[in-house]
């Protein structure tokens, strides 16, 4: 007999990549032209150069050294450059022993949420959310608690207070949102924060704040990022270099824990020893040290901008809903019709792969990852329009 939850993890498909997968076997029968996939969130834009130039010059002055193990926790001078460099930027005071390299945000947040919660635990869940939360929460010994977000997608205060109960251990943050763009205000960490804290006190129980930033660079129109870990004491920051630098199959990130949480040493060794017990140790050699030669460098995020400006002024000629993205490089569109998942097969039909938001938590929506050449933008129009259009013909 197998584990049923893992079992069903394993037999169920991630919605963003089966559609992916169907569309590199759409792509070879009538030519990659002709199908708009959309379904994953792999940046378009290059690495900055010093990624590249790093890998040559370590390989070069390293040699064989540089593959051996690292500690467990990452190198400590990688650890403090990042620290130095959070705390300069969102005015913190991290500290490297309080940091811990890991495998993405995914290792970080598994981590995390495997560290901090017991079984029977309630983690909130704001939606729409990344499709794995469920996953990483139920594999920790938790459950759930799903709130729906405001029209805007911005913060549902009431509805997270509503949520808020003697079993909620966690709440996770993501911002810019994947997959609505959306960005929480310093106002909502403001109200957030008093929210959280009020429950504490009135309960006893700690509650963790996790926040998932692994989009924490890519945002639009001036928009300031304000950093969670300033609003709340009670928090650990998740973060992947994968869309900043664009590397996301190189799979590294770190968690920090905020050094004014109370009892901050041992909620670190904690996570430390749930990343152990999960495998999550000795972090890619290589990749370290070129993460540490190009801290303060990022991806051109400009591209990500235009090609979101293109969508949009296209999409809302058609007259296709949706809210404007802040952040991240999605597009959360409404679908034309009650059932996402119905109008996402609609949608492939005529060859645009749009996954359905019910993995995100919520139903009536499909995402748009726009971080695409520009001419598959531009060139999925028509089949956008013909989309539409069929919804208007009546059968």
């Amino acid at each position: 007999m197998l584990p049923e939850k893992t079992l069903s993890w394993g037999l169920s498909r991630n919605c963003m990549r089966e559609l992916s997968a169907y569309g590199a076997r759409r792509k070879q029968e009538i030519g990659a032209e002709n199908v708009y996939d959309f379904a994953l969130g792999n940046p378009c834009v290059l690495p900055p150069e010093i990624v590249n130039q790093s890998i040559i010059d370590i390989i070069r002055e390293e040699g064989n050294t540089v593959h051996a193990y690292t500690p467990a926790a990452g190198l400590l001078s990688l650890r403090r450059k990042i620290a130095d460099d959070l705390n300069d930027r969102f005015h913190l005071d991290i500290t490297a022993d309080l940091l811990y390299i890991a495998t993405g945000a995914a290792g970080a947040l598994a981590a995390s949420l495997r560290g901090t919660l017991l079984p029977g635990h309630e983690v909130i869940c704001l939606a729409p959310f990344f499709t794995e939360y469920r996953v990483f929460v139920e594999a920790a010994g938790g459950e759930v608690n799903v709130v729906l977000p405001a029209e805007d997608f911005s913060l549902n205060l009431d509805g997270i207070k509503a949520a808020l109960n003697d079993r909620t251990k966690a709440l996770i943050i993501n911002s810019p949102n994947n997959p609505s763009g959306a960005v929480v205000s310093a106002e909502e960490l403001t109200h957030l924060g008093d929210l959280l804290r009020a429950h504490e006190e009135r309960t006893g129980n700690t509650i963790y704040l996790i926040s998932d930033e692994p989009y924490r660079e890519i945002v639009y129109d001036g928009i300031d990022y304000a950093c969670p870990l300033n609003y709340y004491d009670d928090s650990v920051m998740c973060y992947s270099f994968s869309k900043a630098l664009s590397i996301p199959g190189e799979r590294i990130g770190y968690f920090a824990v905020n050094p004014r949480m109370e009892d901050a040493a041992n909620v670190y060794a904690s996570i430390v020893g749930a990343a152990r017990g999960l495998g999550y140790v000795n972090p890619p050699a290589l990749f370290q040290r070129v993460i540490e030669r190009s801290i303060g460098c990022y991806s051109d995020i400009s591209e990500y901008k235009t090609n979101r400006d293109i969508l949009c002024k296209g999409l809302k000629e058609l007259g296709y809903e949706f809210a404007k993205p802040q952040g991240a490089f999605y597009l959360f569109v409404k679908a034309l019709e009650p059932d996402a998942l119905a109008f996402s097969d609609r949608a492939r039909s005529y060859e645009l792969l749009l996954p359905a938001s019910n993995d995100f938590g919520c139903s009536g929506y499909v995402r748009i990852s726009y971080c695409v050449p520009r001419e598959t933008i531009e060139n999925a129009m028509p089949a956008f329009k013909a989309l539409m259009d069929s919804y208007a013909v009546k059968p």
